[in-house]
């Protein structure tokens, strides 16, 4: 049954807040740059962040834009950290906010990491962006995360400076991305290649590389102009894709963290991304109405995750590129940034999908 739009909009309000105070208080973090703690720069504080832009385009809510600039203004003064694949995460949502705010500095920033992605970010096989990230190159890695984490960002700066460059790299990395991890005996992703060893590591169907791609290729198709030709070829793959997942689905709603292997745990981040995407492809006319119900399941099963204080439970942490099976079902469970921000996603197409029915 469709939750009614109060218990949405509860929703929404408890998770936003929840994200926008997120502290590290479990997790032995091992990375340069905590992944928990909102006020860090980050991958997942930059899924974290579009989450709250998304949040504001659907309300206009003032004092979401408010803390997303406040939280942008305090890094600037902070110094931001290197530059690589997922440092870039935050630049998306500071590219949206030049177009709201007219802020030069923002600009400036824009401009000086998108022209970087073009001349300074490692290139592998085929001129695919390596997945570098702080403090470690990964020589020869392509991630399916890349798309997500800094090929979005590319191709908006490239609408922003009128950089048909950009526009076209930002087509051509999905195409080389999709050439290398796209499984076509199962519809699905792989999470990683090595271009040095000519392989996919593990050859797993991890479930939330793969909603990088579900979620990531409906937005491409709302920040840049694609042609007839490439824009079917991106949602056949789509398409394929979520055929796929129509059976891995849990009668739940839920997907597994390892999508085809039944014995791993059910993974919330990942099933808010594929209910996002499905949703969202179905209003914008991408996906057939025949896939909506599978996205109303997501939503359904997500929100049976959020706890009272509006975070979001059985969110898998960071997670690198694996040799097996058995190291994504040891990835720990916590509370993220990227957890709030996909199930705000889906919340806010929850929303959608009940002002069309009201229509």
């Amino acid at each position: 049954m469709m939750p009614n739009q109060e218990v949405l909009l509860e929703k929404i309000s408890k998770v936003s807040h929840a994200m926008e105070t997120m502290k590290n208080t479990s997790i032995n973090e091992q990375f340069p740059i905590g992944l928990i703690d909102i006020h860090l720069w980050e991958w997942p504080q930059g899924v974290g962040l579009y989450g709250l832009l998304q949040l504001y385009e659907a309300t206009k809510d003032a004092k979401v834009l408010e803390f997303l600039e406040s939280w942008y203004n305090a890094r600037l003064m902070e110094g931001l950290p290197e530059k690589n694949v997922n440092t870039c995460a935050p630049m998306l949502t500071l590219m949206s906010l030049c177009e709201l705010t007219g802020n030069p500095e923002y600009e400036r920033v824009c401009e000086e990491w998108s022209s970087w992605i073009m001349k300074g970010l490692l290139r592998t096989g085929d001129g695919a962006f390596q997945h570098m990230i702080t403090g470690d190159a990964n020589d020869g890695q392509i991630l399916i995360d890349t798309l997500f984490m800094t090929v979005l960002f590319l191709a908006k700066a490239g609408v922003y400076f009128k950089k048909k460059e950009y526009i076209e790299e930002a087509k051509r990395q999905f195409l080389v991305h999709i050439k290398y991890l796209y499984n076509k005996e199962t519809g699905l992703f792989y999470h990683g290649w090595d271009f040095n060893g000519n392989h996919n590591y593990g050859a797993v169907h991890w479930g939330r590389g793969n909603a990088w791609y579900t979620a990531g290729v409906m937005d491409l198709l709302n920040i840049i102009p694609i042609e007839d030709g490439l824009k079917t070829y991106l949602l056949d793959t789509a398409t394929a894709q979520i055929k796929a997942l129509s059976k891995l689905q849990h009668k739940d709603g839920m997907w597994h963290t390892v999508l085809d292997d039944s014995d791993s745990y059910q993974e919330t981040s990942a099933t808010a991304a594929f209910g996002y995407g499905i949703l969202k492809g179905i209003r914008y006319g991408y996906l057939d109405e025949s896939y909506r119900h599978i996205g109303m399941k997501a939503l359904a099963a997500v929100l049976n995750h959020i706890d009272e204080d509006g975070v979001v439970q059985q969110v898998s942490y960071g997670t690198p590129v694996g040799q097996g099976a058995q190291f994504y079902k040891d990835i720990a469970i916590s509370p993220m940034g990227y957890g709030q921000a996909l199930t705000l996603f889906i919340l806010i197409e929850g929303l959608q999908v009940q002002a069309a029915d009201i229509r």
